[in-house]
């Protein structure tokens, strides 16, 4: 059972917040460089310091953003194989899956699925309504983009699969014994981490609903799963083909992609249809694929 990887008696969930401490660290130290760079170019350079999240995303050139904006999680991917390994003494397939290894196919299977989808429904959205675009592509940033997203994002995308639907999901399991307060709790948390997103500002905390259901969605998908696989493939093609395809002057990347989004944000069936209906279509599916049984007993039941 994967979720029962981490329970050990010397697994106390005070090992947890210390670990998630280090996490927090990791992530600070992982921005030094962005922050070295805004005193060169303000110090040396005498421009003005960007007062707020969204100044300081579209202060560099947004390639440039891209990478000291992802710099920060391969230092966090670092510190959660070293806590993983020298404060619980669990290797990090422990916290990946409860299969032999990684079963790569399961990922590449649930990215591809994602991927498609989002490239279908962007392209519907674009010839439904294309004053609400721009064409944005520009080939040399845009090969620059492909490169730091191809090498970057999945870093940055696992990491924090690994800290919601590995570690955090196995800490709560440790504290109360059961499946569906880790779910819960992982899912609220994840949705939570995203309130300072530049979208929350824009569209308002209804889209938190979209965070805390994808939160819940890849929960769900780890657990009837025994395993990460699936979510770290959703994850890595949600981020990256968003990356590529869209952006726009609110959204929290700001890429050379290949369109961008010149509507005013707002929270509309955007937030709520893939909650409510794409989720378990993709739920069905997955579950035909893998021959997902006993959802009771896997989502909700006591270790």
């Amino acid at each position: 059972m994967f979720i029962a990887q981490g329970l050990k008696s010397e697994n106390t969930f005070w090992k947890y917040i210390k670990g998630s401490f280090i996490f927090i660290f990791a992530s600070t130290l992982g921005q030094l460089p962005l922050i070295i760079l805004l005193i060169y170019e303000t110090t040396v350079k005498g421009k003005p310091y960007p007062l707020n999240n969204e100044a300081v995303m579209q202060f560099f050139e947004p390639n440039l953003t891209l990478f000291l904006v992802l710099i920060p999680f391969v230092v966090l991917m670092g510190s959660i194989i070293l806590v993983v390994r020298y404060l619980h003494h669990q290797t990090l397939l422990s916290v990946t899956t409860s299969r032999a290894k990684v079963d790569w196919k399961r990922i590449v299977f649930s990215f591809l699925i994602w991927a498609a989808f989002t490239v279908v429904s962007t392209l519907l959205f674009y010839f439904y309504s294309p004053s609400d675009f721009v064409i944005n592509f520009k080939p040399v940033p845009f090969a620059i983009l492909v490169l730091i997203g191809i090498v970057l994002i999945p870093i940055q995308t696992s990491s924090e699969e690994y800290i919601f639907r590995g570690y955090l999901m196995q800490g709560f399991a440790n504290l109360a014994k059961n499946k569906w307060f880790p779910l819960l709790m992982t899912s609220v948390i994840f949705g939570g981490m995203h309130w300072f997103n530049p979208e929350v500002t824009k569209i308002g905390p209804i889209i938190l609903v979209y965070y805390i259901g994808t939160g819940l969605f890849l929960g769900m998908i780890t657990l009837m799963d025994e395993g990460m696989e699936l979510a770290l493939g959703f994850h890595a093609a949600n981020n990256l083909v968003g990356a590529l395809l869209v952006t726009s002057d609110w959204s929290a990347f700001q890429t050379h992609s290949v369109f961008k989004d010149i509507s005013d944000p707002s929270a509309g069936l955007d937030v709520i249809v893939p909650v409510v209906f794409i989720y378990p279509i993709l739920l069905f599916i997955f579950s035909r694929k893998y021959n997902w049984k006993n959802w009771k007993e896997k989502l909700t039941g006591k270790i």
